[in-house]
């Protein structure tokens, strides 16, 4: 019982539901490894005893982290405020991002007036959530302090009289209750919902690495997503285009080729550069170097478009490597310089420390556990030394940042320039690599020795352990979200809009400790509030809508509070089913409206795979399949003949059965009808491929993340190849919008 106390208080859960009629419990053992990595040592009873005693005697005026919304009530640890505590606001600096130059901004000052006292929050306790109390006063009208007569109880909408409403931002707030209690927090301070995208507007998905163009060095770059955007815009009417995440990897021979496990996230990979853009190659001195890389880039293009190859990002970033050390050799011009040095000092100590960790990885190999004992913290004296050491290369490694942002910057407004409403989607992967230059330069924030994962579900009875060391909730509410907080502001500083991978990981994630299976793990449970309330921020000065991947299993009420703040959800066609009724296919009208919809994602078949059965004996091929073939086929063209006779039955195949391109339309045809917000049209289906570009469950069974776009007999394909398909275009002509019927001018209505 203890033991369960202490967890709760703490996030870590003792049971989990896999489904609604069953409960598991979590080993005693795996509670106790997890509350050790959260800094609690449970491992006797008589520690469990002192650990609880010390969190229940502990207490908080306020917890370190507190969220107000405009327009809505103040949660409970502000509006449980006593009577007469004076609070004060101490807004942040007017030169971070989003705020206009001038002087700084001046304290907010108020004193409170409560109904009840202040219910104390233990320490490790999450806040209740915020509950309307009825007669609320207008947001933004305050009681003078000590004027305790036009205070008034906070109505259902909005904060009592008496708060003084600061503006979107991460302020600190300081309390001093009547009887001389203190107590000082970050104050999150967020917009009520995040910016929506235009209604009905479609666009194109794809792994940029997959996306090669006649220019490419060997897969696909920024360059190549610029002149999609650009075309997608303006020739076939598309509103945004989504990538996969292009955060930067850990390098190595081989380098992980998935985009889902890299070293940073808050830093792009140059890898994507496209180098010829770069204003300083054309003045390269040593142009018979360039010309040798070109060419060996082109070798690099020609052996995976034409003879079998796959990607090879490791030979890819080898050429980009040797040209970006001779550019970086060509003196900036002084408006260049200017921009350079500004990009430093928006960035700060994480592009330094990034930089300073590609450098040591060069020296000493790119797992930081085994680097000597001194450079293994970053404000060590040894690191410090290394860093001197070091300069030029953390130079050159900074360098990359701001020239790959550049190009960042450029594909979006390409895209804007193009027409589209949105622009780039980029994607957020759900943590970084243990070995990573993240985990290195913020060792506090991580919770070494856990995984994150998924638990057995009845699609994997195994579970799931995805090697990626999750933040600490903790350290994050203790820091204001700060490493968060500089994680979106990255991202979202040239994006149309975020993609957020396993969305469901701002309320929760599956902890596994290290060395146990992944069934052996637990939830541990996150600030929703404080983790909405700055995305919502961010986006918000940033202009950019977010799309959730809430794809699995979800816990009730987490899509409704991410709907609540307008994040978008992803639905994908062959899963949106009545579950709760009787197992059909959803109409289009039965979708939901505030979601992305789409046929596949990068981890599930193409739309002709589907149709045709090949992504069953593909995974007949490699040992996959937990059924026999014809089981597992017979099941699959059910389901896929459901689909079909519903298409049939709203006349959205007029070309009947056995023709697969004309089915493929009728899908998207379907995902128009919906109301989605979004319609999403995988980049490979525009041309027929039946490959996946990730196959889960497999490793080297599989060529993961290292296949071009191919047509239906897999022979690659450019980009060029691409926008000039009659099937892409016969495909993109159902998605145009449709256009309002006119009648003859005789025969008009007056």
């Amino acid at each position: 019982m203890g033991l369960s106390r202490l967890a709760a208080l703490h996030g870590v859960a003792t049971s989990y539901s896999p489904s609604p009629d069953v409960t598991v419990s979590v080993p005693d053992d795996t509670v106790i490894a997890v509350l050790a990595a959260l800094g609690v040592d449970a491992g006797t009873p008589a520690d469990v005893r002192k650990c609880l005693a010390a969190a229940e005697s502990r207490s908080r005026l306020l917890p370190p982290t507190v969220v107000v919304w405009a327009g809505e009530p103040l949660p409970p640890a502000l509006a449980g405020l006593p009577s007469g505590s004076t609070v004060t606001v101490e807004p942040e600096p007017s030169d971070l991002p989003g705020h206009p130059a001038g002087r700084p901004p001046a304290p907010l000052s108020m004193r409170s007036r409560a109904a009840a006292p202040a219910e104390p929050v233990a320490s490790g306790e999450p806040a209740p959530e915020a509950v309307p109390a009825p007669g609320a006063a207008p947001v933004g009208a305050m009681t003078p302090p000590g004027d305790e007569t036009a205070a008034a109880p906070a109505t259902g909408g909005s904060a009592p009289a008496w708060w003084i409403s600061p503006p979107p931002g991460v302020h600190r707030i300081h309390v001093r209750t009547p009887d001389n209690r203190r107590a000082t927090a970050t104050l999150v301070a967020a917009p009520p919902r995040l910016p929506q995208p235009p209604e009905g507007t479609h666009g194109f998905l794809v792994q940029l690495y997959s996306l090669l163009s006649a220019r490419s060095w060997g897969m696909g770059d920024l360059g190549d997503l610029a002149d999609l955007a650009a075309w997608a815009g303006r020739s076939v009417g598309s509103g945004f285009v989504q990538v996969n995440p292009l955060h930067a990897a850990v390098p190595g021979k081989p380098t992980d080729p998935s985009p889902y496990r890299p070293s940073s996230r808050r830093f792009p990979d140059p890898v994507h550069l496209h180098v010829e853009s770069i204003p300083e190659y054309g003045h390269v001195r040593d142009r018979a170097a360039l010309d040798d890389l070109r060419q060996d880039a082109a070798a690099l293009s020609e052996a995976v478009l034409n003879k079998g190859a796959l990607i090879d990002r490791d030979a890819v970033w080898e050429l980009k490597r040797q040209a970006l050390e001779l550019v970086a050799q060509v003196p900036l011009t002084p408006g260049r310089r200017a921009d350079y040095c500004d990009f430093l000092a928006e960035q700060g100590q994480a592009l330094e420390d990034h930089a300073l960790w590609c450098a040591l990885a060069e020296v000493h190999g790119p797992d930081w556990h085994t680097w000597p004992e001194a450079l293994r913290a970053p404000r060590s004296p040894g690191t410090a030394r290394a860093r001197s050491e070091l300069l030029d290369r953390v130079d050159f490694h900074c360098r990359l940042a701001w020239l790959t942002a550049g190009q960042l910057a450029a594909a979006q407004r390409a895209a804007e320039d193009a027409g589209m409403g949105v622009g780039i989607v980029h994607d957020l992967a759900v943590g970084v690599h243990p070995a990573g230059a993240d985990t290195w330069s913020q060792q506090e924030a991580f919770a070494h020795g856990m995984s994150v994962g998924a638990p057995p579900d009845a699609f994997n009875a195994r579970g799931q352990d995805w090697g990626l060391p999750p933040w600490r909730p903790d350290v994050l509410a203790a820091t204001g979200y700060a490493a968060y907080r500089g994680l979106l502001r990255g991202l979202l500083a040239h994006a149309g809009a975020l993609r957020i991978d396993h969305v469901m990981g701002l309320f929760r994630l599956w902890w596994v400790p290290e060395g146990r299976p992944p069934t052996d793990g637990t939830y541990v449970a996150y600030d929703a509030e404080a983790m909405l309330a700055v995305l919502v921020l961010e986006a918000h000065r940033a202009g950019t809508s977010v799309v959730g991947e809430d794809l699995g299993t979800v816990a009730p009420g987490v899509r409704e509070a991410l709907a609540r703040r307008g994040v978008l959800g992803t639905s994908v066609l062959w899963f949106e089913r009545d579950w709760e009724g009787d197992g059909r296919p959803l109409a289009p009208e039965e979708w939901r409206r505030d979601c992305l919809a789409t046929a596949t994602t990068h981890d599930l078949p193409s739309t002709a795979a589907r149709l045709t059965g090949d992504h069953v004996t593909l995974r007949h091929r490699l040992g996959l399949l937990t059924r026999s073939l014809e089981e597992e086929l017979t099941a699959d063209l059910t389901d896929t003949a459901e689909w079909l006779a519903l298409l049939a039955r709203l006349r959205m195949l007029p070309e009947g059965d056995g023709d697969e391109e004309a089915a493929v339309r009728a899908v998207h045809r379907f995902l128009r009808r919906t109301p989605a917000r979004m319609t999403g049209v995988w980049l490979p289906d525009t041309v027929g491929d039946r490959r996946p570009q990730n196959l889960p469950g497999t490793w080297d069974q599989y060529p993961n993340w290292r296949l071009p776009i191919a047509d239906p007999e897999g022979h690659p394909v450019t980009l060029e190849e691409i926008t000039a398909s009659p099937r892409l275009h016969a495909l993109m002509e159902v998605l145009r919008p449709r256009k309002p019927h006119t009648a003859p001018p005789g025969e008009r209505r007056p």
